[in-house]
């Protein structure tokens, strides 16, 4: 079987991550997106309203695999035996730091990294844009998959 992890912190997911995820299916038989877990990151959403995006938005793919993970991905990797890590590039600024990431983690192990680039509409979008677009009351749902929804408490 071909697994490969998209790991990330997707907070939150956004269309970019969502159409990476739907290419690599294409790619892969199954791909885990991997929620990375950083106890010292301040983040938007909990992990639990993080994972609840992911599976809502893929809930009739049965391909996707939504799951947490701490410490290095080549170890989750090893964990879950996914021989791939998925990731996707909107820049070259992006490139340059996956570059080193993926040098780093194929010298830690034998994991191969497939990079896909992101697709001309969504190349602009980042979860730090979609995060500001919120705190400022924007209208945020152009950038994100319907299943992130943000409660009004």
């Amino acid at each position: 079987m071909k697994r490969a992890i998209f790991p990330g912190s997707f907070d939150p997911i956004t269309l970019g991550h969502y159409d990476i995820i739907k290419r690599g299916v294409k790619l892969f038989d199954e791909v885990i997106v991997a929620i990375g877990i950083n106890a010292d990151k301040k983040y938007m959403f909990t992990l639990e309203e993080r994972k609840k995006f992911i599976e809502d938005a893929f809930k009739h793919q049965p391909k996707v695999k939504v799951t947490t993970y701490s410490g290095l991905t080549v170890d989750y990797c090893k964990e879950v035996d996914a021989k791939f890590i998925l990731r996707g590039l909107r820049n070259p600024a992006d490139f340059e730091f996956e570059k080193a990431i993926a040098h780093t983690n194929r010298k830690l192990s034998k994991i191969e990294t497939v990079f896909l680039l992101t697709a001309s509409k969504t190349s602009f979008i980042s979860s730090s844009i979609v995060r500001d677009v919120i705190r400022n009351n924007g209208d945020y749902s152009v950038l994100v998959p319907d299943s992130v929804k943000i409660s009004e408490d």
